[in-house]
């Protein structure tokens, strides 16, 4: 029996030792070495696989470029402006002799050129050396405006010069007068009142305009302008000379007269138009 065990632990004994031998001997297979700038090249072959190519994503840029290259369209704003001469509202708060109202107006009929009117009320109390007189009476002046400064973007300033047809209804009182006295050996004649009324006077005139308008706030405008008037018609009474014609202001040998006002005006938008961009004939030719 102790035999037969012997034999047995001595038989697994040696297979066990063969099969070790048999693992240490059984050639491993070889690991291929590999290049790391192909490791690299494989990459990104890969990825090109998944990335879409560069000029696709040019193309799909081109829209956005062009809308943030595209110039916006130039309008013109057309409409109705209307407003006050504040030059004689506040005049009558230093000038005890003098009331009045002047509205003044216009309409942008194109690009350069306005049609203008102004209408007014006046109550003026003349006190010279020799004469005292009072002027009641209203006007009204039509014509247009040509705007000769070229705004920028959207301003809508104007530097205008124009042209005006005036008529004037009214009527004088004769306060007081002193006459003439070519010999003051007697001294000063004292002065004569009097209080006579002309009534149904009426005179027309032509007025040349140069003035100029800024817009301050949106919508509003303020401006002046300087006038130089040329009488046409003067319906005057017996006796008497109209020496101040509402609207023509004072008379100057006898027929011109000049003129100024300060305005405040509120533009009422009425509808838009485009403005055309100007063609270079220069470059259209050389292309």
């Amino acid at each position: 029996m102790k035999h037969t065990l012997k034999s047995f632990f001595s038989f697994f004994l040696v297979l066990s030792i063969t099969l070790a031998q048999a693992q240490e001997t059984t050639p491993k297979p070889k690991q291929e070495k590999t290049n790391p700038t192909e490791i690299s090249k494989s990459k990104t072959s890969d990825d090109s696989q998944q990335i879409p190519d560069a000029p696709l994503t040019l193309v799909n840029l081109e829209p956005i470029v062009k809308k943030s290259d595209s110039i916006p369209v130039k309008t013109d704003r057309y409409g109705v402006r209307v407003g006050v001469d504040i030059y004689k509202l506040t005049r009558a708060l230093y000038d005890k002799n003098y009331k009045g109202i002047e509205l003044v107006g216009d309409y942008r009929l194109t690009k350069k050129y306005f049609l203008a009117a102004e209408l007014g009320n006046e109550n003026k109390t003349t006190d010279d050396d020799r004469v005292n007189f009072t002027t009641k009476g209203s006007y009204i002046k039509a014509g247009f405006d040509y705007n000769a400064y070229e705004n920028w973007l959207d301003m809508e300033n104007i530097i205008s010069i124009g042209l005006r047809y005036g008529f004037s209804t009214f009527n004088q009182q004769l306060n007081s007068y002193k006459v003439y006295n070519s010999n003051p050996y007697f001294g000063e004649i004292p002065v004569i009142a009097s209080g006579k009324k002309f009534d149904g006077l009426s005179a027309s005139w032509i007025e040349v305009v140069a003035g100029v308008k800024a817009k301050v706030f949106n919508n509003v405008f303020m401006g002046f302008s300087l006038r130089l008037n040329r009488l046409i018609t003067n319906k005057e009474p017996e006796n008497f000379s109209n020496l101040y014609i509402p609207g023509f202001n004072r008379t100057y040998d006898g027929s011109f007269g000049v003129g100024f006002n300060y305005t405040v005006t509120y533009f009422v938008p009425i509808y838009k138009k485009k403005v055309k961009p100007a063609i270079n004939i220069k470059t259209e030719k050389a292309k």
